[in-house]
This record gives C-alpha cells, structure tokens and sequence, in this order.
C-alpha cells in the first residue's frame, strides 16, 4: 500500500468533528462541478450525507487490514451498479472528497496529507470499479419485482409477497436492498423472511420506520401490482457449512424474518437441535406467532421460546426479559449462533453470550454500526460517528465483504 494509513487516519480525526457541514461542502461541491450527477441520488440528501461519513468512517477503520479493505470495497463496487455508478463518476467524487476534506482540515492539511487522500481514494476507486467490472455479464444492476401481496400484520408493520423478474439469487440469512419508484434513489435493506423458493418469491417484513421515506411507502402505501427494485444479495450471515452443532438463534422484531428464512433452509438440510428466542416488546408485536408454531410442530429439532413482556411495558424490560431467558439457556459452548433485530441487539447479547461460553468465531449478525472515536464527548457536528440506531443505511457501508 503505497501511502501511509496512519496519515489518512489522523486527518480525518481533525474533519470528524464538522462531518455534517463536510458532508454538505461535499455534495455542493460535486453536483456544482459536475452537472447530471446530481440526478443519481435521492432527493432528501440530508440521509445521503450521513451514509457518505458512514463509509467514510468505515474504509478509514479498515486502511490497515488489506483483506477486510478488500472484501469491503468489492462489496460496495457490486452494490453500486444498482446506482448506476460509472467508472467516469469516481474521479469527480474523489476531486470533491479532497477540496471538502481540504477545506475543513485548516493549516492541518498539507501536501503529505493530501498525497495520502489522493493515492488512497485511487485505491478505493479502482477496487470499486474493478469489482463492478466482474460481475458476469447479464447479471441484472437491479431486479424488478412485482408486489403480488400486500397483507398488514399489525398497524406498523406489513408482509410483502414479491414476484421478481428474473430468479434471484440469494441464500438464506442474505439480506438485499428495495427501491420503489415512489421515492427514486432511495434504497433501504430488508431480509428476505423465506429461504429460495421454487416459484422465485420473496416474502419481506416492513415495519414503519419514524420519519422513514421508503418504509412509509411500503406500509401504507404500496398495493399489489406496483413493481419495485430490488438489489443484489448481499450479508454472511448464512448458516455455516456442513455444520452439525446445534443451533442458538435469536429474532427480535422483525429479525424474525431472517431466523425464519435460516430455519426453512435448515428443514430443507434434515434440521439439528435448534432453540430459537422469538422476542418482541409486547404479545401484540408477535406478529407472525402462526409461522413459529407450524414450524414447532413440523421439526422435532426445533424449540422455540416466546419471550415478550406484558402490554405497556418498556423497551428495557423486553430486553431484560430477553437477557433473562438467554442466561437461563446456559452454557452456549459449541453452538453455532445466529442473532438477528434491532442495529443494538447483537452487540449487546453477544458479549452475553460469550460469557456463556460461545465461541466468538460461531456468532453470526448483519453488520452493526461501528463508533470511529466514542472517547470525546457527543457534540452535535459529531453525532454522525457515535453509535445509534440509523436503520436506512445500507448495510454494505457497515462492513459487509
């Protein structure tokens, strides 16, 4: 690696602070320079700049390990076809990326510095591209799916029967990302709740997000017959291979969609001892209670445990109810385990669970946000960095390879 990461790293400790206006001087700088880009993003850039120092954050935290650099990039070239990013594009973000940067740095900036920025921005870029550039031919950019059905299971959160165009070709535990022309450029991930089907569908759970562009739409919305985008498969964490340990999962909310897809694909597989942790705030919340019980009473294998405390209670107390019924479980050595729900969860009862004897090679999540410097305290130009819940953001910039 020819430029020195330790540099890059210390420069963009000095900009970290003022993330929200560099993002702005970013996106000014790029659409004012470089007229049509603009047209490639989404109309509410106020998400799109945090998902830019989200990145940001992340390639710089992985400057000095190659192969997780590396399996990152070719992740987020892959998944910006769907964007319809272009080799001719990189260049110019990479000119404003180095004036937003430059001029927020002050008398920190110098040439070493911005020798750095550049040679390392080349890097990335091409990795980008090249990664795009071996995606086989015909691979879709996007799929288009129709909606068949559209069925509400409670006031905030609906179950999406789609019908792509093409077979899509994911493995269970995989997330992907949907778009809908109703809000262009927007996309948002989701898992699908259903392992590969012989008919090509999908089934997703959506549930409402505050203030949320496109789980608005797909709740309230969205109606069968509507068409959206879906793109490529994307997430590790797929159920290991030719595994015969048993098997400790955990859904919260609706991180049961991707437990449910993993335990169909594990029927399918001739199943192993399975405990499963269906946790939701309230017994209203256990929105898909019908499933989990067929699946109970087809696999002898499969043990689930309900965990939801009584009506009106706190988010903590579902949590510790949760915490609770892990800790009765015991000891978790040798199991293969799955964790799946809100950006908070896994984190949190993975540290548990090791004090229970798991295996930390065993712990299988979607990528969970990562805090660049939590030692200063939270101001407001660097809330972008500390850990919180931002569910829209792709998890491919979370560091998925």
């Amino acid at each position: 690696m020819p430029f020195d990461p330790a540099v890059v790293r210390a420069s963009f400790a000095v900009v970290e602070r003022r993330a929200d206006q560099l993002t702005k001087y970013f996106y000014a700088h790029l659409f004012t320079n470089n007229p049509g880009v603009e047209a490639l993003f989404p109309a509410r850039l106020a998400e799109q700049r945090d998902r830019l120092i989200a990145a940001l954050a992340q390639l710089v935290l992985r400057l000095e390990d190659p192969e997780k650099l590396t399996g990152y990039l070719a992740a987020l070239g892959r998944d910006h076809r769907k964007f319809q990013a272009a080799p001719e594009h990189y260049p110019a973000v990479g000119a404003s990326l180095i004036a937003a940067l430059k001029h927020f740095s002050g008398t920190a900036w110098t040439p070493e510095v911005e020798q750095a920025w550049t040679e390392a921005f080349g890097i990335i870029a091409q990795a980008m591209i090249d990664a795009a550039a071996a995606v086989p031919a015909g691979t879709p950019r996007w799929w288009n799916a129709d909606v068949l059905a559209v069925r509400r299971a409670t006031p905030d959160l609906a179950v999406l029967t789609l019908a792509p165009d093409h077979p899509y070709p994911f493995t269970a535990g995989q997330y992907l990302t949907v778009s809908s022309d109703r809000h262009p450029q927007v996309w948002r991930p989701y898992s699908p709740a259903c392992a590969p089907r012989p008919d090509n569908t999908l089934e997703l759970h959506v549930r409402r997000v505050p203030d949320g562009l496109l789980s608005t739409a797909l709740v309230d919305e969205v109606r069968a017959g509507e068409t959206l985008r879906l793109g490529p498969p994307l997430g590790e964490a797929v159920l290991a291979e030719d595994s015969g340990r048993p098997l400790l999962m955990v859904a919260a909310g609706t991180g049961w969609a991707q437990i449910k897809a993993l335990l169909e694909q594990l029927a399918r597989n001739g199943g192993r001892p399975t405990t499963v942790f269906v946790a939701a705030r309230d017994d209203r919340d256990q929105y898909d209670l019908a499933a989990v019980h067929d699946l109970v009473k087809a696999h002898a294998w499969l043990h689930a445990v309900l965990s939801a405390p009584v009506p009106g209670a706190s988010r903590a107390t579902a949590i510790r109810l949760l915490r609770d019924g892990l800790r009765d479980y015991g000891t978790c050595a040798g199991h293969d385990i799955h964790l799946s729900g809100p950006p908070d969860l896994a984190p949190a009862l993975a540290a548990q669970l090791l004090d229970q004897h798991a295996d930390p090679g065993l712990i299988r999540h979607d990528p969970v946000t990562v805090t660049f410097n939590r030692s200063r305290p939270l101001t407001p130009a660097d809330w972008f960095l500390e850990e919180r819940e931002v569910l829209w953001i792709n998890r491919t910039e979370l560091g998925t390879a």
